[in-house]
């Protein structure tokens, strides 16, 4: 029998129910697949309800963590196995290489010299990165990664023979005993590669509503300036696309719940940068629940925003790197073919399950969410259970790390 308790994800809901937990006095084992703890949080430009960035409260959540000797953070992890029952799990994990030493090394001038490039993960393609890197500055644990199938001939030399990195590291397995364990794998944004007749991933200047994020950001691939992908230019109209892909029987068919709010919110964004831009919202529905309807009063407030009630038909290349918009305003019975310089596609949110075959015995509902297993002893947090934004994906976290707790306790 063991009172330790596994958190399976460690964005903001898998980082609140460790903490929670660990402060109850029960040792928590953090399992991440990326590098970095922080989830999607951690690729905003900012979040609700303050619209602060996200350094301001992961910071916290890492602090506690690096004060808290009960959390074991295991990044580059992934859960493969699960035996036992409740109370007395065995769970096998595997951990892959990062192959850089194991306190926190400055490899940026080293990083900046190689020369082998690949496509960002976490800018979502808008940038590269080194093969030795490092996504943001504010990375928990602050280690570089090494990739060795980005480094060119001559970067391998570089590399070879520096006494803090180890290109023969193999991956490996290990196995942890938990009592009970908190599955907060969170959420992907939907494929937009799917939407074809929105022209994603074929349209220049087409992005996705996450893309946007990652252009707002400071630490993003431009420095904080919202400027076209295809020519660096700050964007004189813009067009935002609600429900692209979601509530709809072909893609994603529920409301992701934050597409109308991190429109908005991108809508701030570019006013504050250029108040002469002129943005179009186009609908089905605007959806800005409880106090944040404030956000969207303040929106609908602003001269150079416009909202029409209509839904997007298609999207296609048009001259001069512009994006053509086919929609139908449907309060005035008008079919619109109109040109903007960038086109933000307000995507989904999808359960980072969805599609996959999780090794915990976990039951999922059609669209990928989990729908439940808390008599075993597992316990689903934040978007892993349905879309929620970050508060009340920490309420989430919260929540499921007392039930972990009741369950080791009261075994």
């Amino acid at each position: 029998m063991s009172n330790a308790i596994l958190v399976v994800g460690g964005g903001f809901s898998g980082l609140t129910a460790a903490i929670e937990a660990a402060e109850l006095g029960h040792d928590v084992y953090i399992v991440e697949k990326s590098p970095w703890l922080g989830g999607r949080v951690a690729q905003l430009n900012k979040y609700f309800p303050k619209l602060c960035p996200p350094s301001c409260g992961l910071e916290i959540q890492f602090q506690r963590i690096r004060k808290n000797p009960r959390i074991k953070c295991l990044t580059m992890a992934e859960v493969t196995g699960l035996t036992g029952r409740k109370g007395d799990y065995s769970v096998r994990v595997r951990l892959s290489p990062r192959r850089t030493a194991p306190h926190n090394v400055d490899f940026s001038l080293l990083a900046s010299s190689l020369e082998g490039e690949t496509p960002s993960e976490f800018d979502l393609g808008l940038s590269k990165r080194k093969g030795l890197y490092k996504a943001m500055p504010f990375a928990f644990p602050g280690r570089y990664v090494l990739d060795p199938s980005t480094l060119s001939k001559s970067d391998a030399a570089r590399v070879a023979g520096n006494k803090f990195l180890n290109l023969t590291e193999k991956e490996h397995e290990i196995e942890l005993n938990v009592g009970a364990i908190v599955v907060a794998t969170g959420w992907k944004p939907y494929d937009v590669t799917r939407l074809t007749n929105l022209g994603a991933g074929s349209v220049k200047n087409c992005i996705s509503n996450m893309q946007m994020e990652r252009l707002a950001s400071a630490f993003g691939p431009t420095g904080g300036r919202i400027v076209r992908p295809s020519d660096g230019r700050p964007p004189h109209t813009v067009a935002f696309v609600q429900c692209a892909g979601s509530r709809d029987q072909n893609h994603l068919n529920y409301c992701s719940y934050i597409c109308c709010m991190a429109s908005l919110k991108q809508c701030l964004y570019i006013a504050e940068q250029n108040p002469d831009t002129l943005i179009t919202v186009y609908y089905i529905d605007l959806r800005a629940p409880g106090r944040y309807v404030n956000v969207l009063e303040k929106v609908k407030a602003l001269p150079n925003v416009r909202f029409v009630k209509g839904k997007v038909a298609d999207a296609v290349q048009a001259d001069g790197d512009k994006v053509r918009v086919t929609v139908e305003d449907a309060v005035r019975g008008e079919k619109l073919t109109l040109d903007y310089d960038l086109v933000v596609l307000a995507t989904g949110m999808q359960p980072s399950l969805a599609g996959e075959n999780p090794p915990l015995p976990l039951p999922l509902d059609e669209d990928g969410f989990i729908a439940g297993g808390e008599e075993a002893g597992i316990f689903a947090a934040g978007c892993a259970r349905m879309p929620l934004d970050v508060t009340r994906s920490a309420q989430s976290g919260t929540a499921a790390a007392l039930k972990a707790v009741q369950t080791v306790k009261g075994r």
